[in-house]
């Protein structure tokens, strides 16, 4: 796309992208290939080999950038791959401070893989960002936050946190899979790296296992590239393609994630059968002025427990809803119904989950973009 101050909803459409030299082509081809060849050795019109570079990617990768406001993007296999590049930018004996309520297959990685390597991981409350200065200390290098949080819905403040990080010079990553590029920008806010599980919502379309990487720090981008490229994550040129295509819709599908997510949220608050409802866009929902201040609207993820906080009774919701289908992931334009506890977040001992408020009764929505009478009706028949 040729310069220009563009606005987010035409930049979704058209950065990165450009009409293929060879045939004009609107939509990036996929360029299914694993080599290149060259005139001379050395001579490879930036293209040599697909672990390294692939154009269909390297489209994606410019493409993501753009809508987060970055100046670099890197693809991954899943998200969790670009998880694992992150934290291979450390060594034995760093330490880490991150958020207690996070992804469960996050915080496995560094409990259960990293953790064997020295690295020490401190999960705690960010609630208040000052909260982070009592786990400082000269063996700190990095402080990695989700917000909202995965699935309490917890809201960080990314402009306070960045600051702390910056005072201390540590490396400062911020999960943006929650929010999506649509609804929050961590890097004007301060952060260092940008993380998505592109299979939610920049896919979009419960079709493509994905991760992405967006830095502004050219230093920081060749590190992470080289870890990109000699570790292997990287992701083929149709998964690519299906993201690219993704991203092209990504404002129309978050419109309607947010509206719908606004009805469910005031349905279930208002069902004498349900408990707690946790979405972040309730002005009585911890931290809400912050989420009003560095978000642009609240997103169609919920979580809630039912009146009595009974497990057997939210058992039978997970197994009467009729739309909402009974699955892991998120941000497709269907609707998801899930148990964190069994499922997206089983991987964290049960003490440490309910110690953080991740009870095993709690019920997470991904509300998506069907009509919002049939939404609220199959919660209401399911709920009972």
């Amino acid at each position: 796309m040729a310069g220009g101050n563009y606005k987010l909803d035409t930049k979704l459409i058209h950065a990165g992208v450009e009409p293929d030299p060879t045939t004009g082509a609107i939509m990036t081809p996929i360029y299914q290939t694993s080599t290149y060849v060259q005139a001379a050795p050395g001579d490879h019109k930036g293209y040599e080999y697909a672990r390294t570079q692939n154009p269909t990617r390297t489209v994606l990768q410019n493409a993501l950038a753009a809508i987060e406001n970055g100046n670099f993007g890197l693809c991954f296999g899943s998200g969790m791959a670009a998880t694992d590049a992150v934290i291979k930018l450390l060594h034995p004996g760093d330490e880490v401070i991150v958020s207690n309520d996070l992804y469960g297959g996050t915080y496995r990685i560094m409990t259960k893989v990293f953790a064997n390597y020295g690295i020490k991981f401190h999960f705690i409350d960010m609630s208040d960002a000052q909260n982070v200065l009592a786990y400082i200390n000269e063996h700190t290098k990095m402080l990695w936050i989700e917000t909202p949080t995965n699935p309490l819905l917890n809201i960080i403040d990314i402009a306070a946190s960045a600051q702390i990080a910056r005072n201390n010079n540590l490396l400062m990553v911020c999960d943006n899979t929650f929010a999506s590029p649509y609804l929050q920008n961590p890097l004007d806010l301060g952060a260092d790296i940008v993380l998505h599980s592109a299979t939610k919502y920049l896919g979009g379309h419960s079709d493509v296992v994905h991760g992405a990487l967006i830095v502004n720090d050219e230093d920081l981008e060749q590190r992470l590239r080289f870890i990109q490229n000699s570790c292997g994550a990287v992701p083929g040129p149709h998964d690519c393609w299906l993201v690219l295509r993704g991203i092209k819709t990504l404002h129309v599908r978050m419109q309607r994630h947010c509206e719908n997510g606004e009805a469910v949220a005031k349905y279930l608050r208002s069902n004498p059968k349900v408990g707690k409802v946790l979405w972040a866009g309730f002005e009585d929902h911890p931290n809400h002025d912050i989420a009003k201040k560095q978000m642009r609207g609240f997103g169609g993820m919920i979580s809630f427990t039912l009146k009595d906080d009974n497990i057997e009774a939210a058992m039978e919701v997970l197994k009467k809803t009729k739309l909402f289908a009974l699955a892991e992931s998120l941000g497709g334009v269907e609707s998801l119904i899930g148990h964190p506890a069994s499922m997206t977040h089983g991987s964290i001992p049960r003490e440490e989950r309910i110690k953080n408020g991740l009870v095993d009764s709690l019920i997470r929505l991904s509300v998506g973009i069907e009509a919002i009478e049939d939404l609220i009706e199959d919660l209401a028949q399911a709920i009972g």
